[in-house]
């Protein structure tokens, strides 16, 4: 850089010398860009890899229970003639986040806004417990219940008689049968009284003495225990913390193949109408794609309701499903759903379910029981 120097007295002349650039300061406008390129930078970031407490549920795959699976039919039947289907008869599934895992910011606002995903917080779903092995390992437990359920439904809708004896359900956590049962224990004796039914089982811990250790024999996976259980008061009653359950004495077997990854209790309906399927003459479906869903509560056929309704009626209407059944206590939050061109169904029980597949398939336009009938009627009650 040069410079013009004049001394007193003397020509002006020119010298050279480097002077350092001062540095520049910078607008508050360009501050203020780059802080929130900055920010939305790590916003980014953030909406994308930190883990919300939430838990999204989507649809899941459906499964066609009267197809086959590496040449081997999924409903096999051993003792008893079976009979196939040229239909369809699908259960459907959902996809949920594991307790625990959380989801991030932008999955969560994407199946908030989409009309066939759910998301709910996730102490609304799970308990404070849950963890992914514990909930995989409920699912498992849940499915097998489901299935032998729903075998002795079909049986009991064909007037086949079903023996059944009473079994370690459901263990409330924190309750005395909690770290001592197992769920599918089989009861044989109670305090040294024999056990044949669920009757037994109530009468037999509603009468022992509180906070004193009661002597249970159990059979679990093909050995007899002794296992003590000490029973307490809630809320007035003698309890141990165990729901009813049910083993069954089959007159022949009926095996259903499933993938492994698949769990829980909602297909027993459809697992029951395929089994009453495979073991009747003829063609139940009459070739259609039908699907759906629904608990099977006990042998006599009761439908009760399930979780993910609507992202179940979105699993079936993608798999192409021109029918779906729905359970008569979920038709509240089925009527939101968006089946598209499938009609839906509203059914309470197996009988139920077997006449509106057989009308359908006599005539896909018969008028059918609708979700819409079913809650102007509790309205009306």
């Amino acid at each position: 850089m040069s410079e013009v120097v004049a001394d007193p007295g003397d020509e002006a002349r020119v010298h050279h010398r480097d002077y350092p650039l001062a540095p520049q300061r910078m607008s508050r406008h360009t501050v203020a860009t780059l802080v929130a390129a900055a920010v939305t930078a790590v916003g980014a970031v953030v909406m994308a890899t930190v883990p919300m407490p939430y838990v999204r549920f989507q649809p899941g795959t459906t499964v066609d229970l009267l197809s086959a699976t590496r040449g081997t039919e999924r409903i096999q039947v051993e003792g008893h003639r079976s009979y196939p289907d040229d239909g369809e008869l699908r259960m459907t599934t959902i996809m949920a986040t594991p307790p625990k895992t959380g989801i991030s910011l932008i999955a969560a606002v994407t199946a908030w806004l989409s009309a066939d995903q759910a998301v709910k917080p996730d102490e609304d779903v799970y308990g404070a417990q849950d963890t992914a092995v514990s909930q995989e390992r409920q699912s498992a437990v849940q499915m097998s219940t489901s299935q032998d359920v729903a075998i002795a439904a079909a049986m009991v809708h064909l007037g086949i008689k079903v023996p059944r004896v009473p079994v370690v359900g459901p263990i409330s956590p924190g309750y005395p049968a909690d770290g001592a049962l197992v769920e599918r224990d089989r009861y044989v004796r109670i305090g040294g009284h024999a056990i044949h039914a669920w009757s037994d089982v109530v009468r037999t811990i509603s009468h022992a003495t509180p906070d004193k250790p009661l002597e249970f024999v159990v059979e679990r996976d093909g050995k007899r225990l002794t296992v003590p259980v000490t029973p307490r008061v809630v809320d007035g009653r003698t309890v141990i913390g165990v729901q009813e359950a049910f083993d069954y004495e089959f007159p022949f077997k009926v095996t259903i193949n499933l993938p492994g990854d698949i769990g829980g209790p909602s297909a027993g309906l459809m697992f029951a109408l395929s089994v009453v399927d495979t073991l009747t003459p003829g063609s139940l479906t009459g070739g259609a794609r039908i699907a759906g869903t629904g608990e099977m509560l006990n042998p006599e056929g009761i439908v009760g309701p399930i979780g993910g309704i609507q992202q179940k009626i979105a699993g079936a209407r993608q798999a192409g499903a021109s029918l779906f059944l729905v359970p008569a206590a979920n038709c509240d939050e089925a009527v939101t759903a968006h089946p598209g061109s499938m009609r839906l169904a509203a059914v309470a029980t197996l009988n139920d379910a077997e006449k509106t597949v057989s009308t359908y398939a006599a005539d896909h336009r018969a008028k059918l029981p609708t979700c819409e009938e079913v809650l102007q009627h509790d309205r009306a009650q």
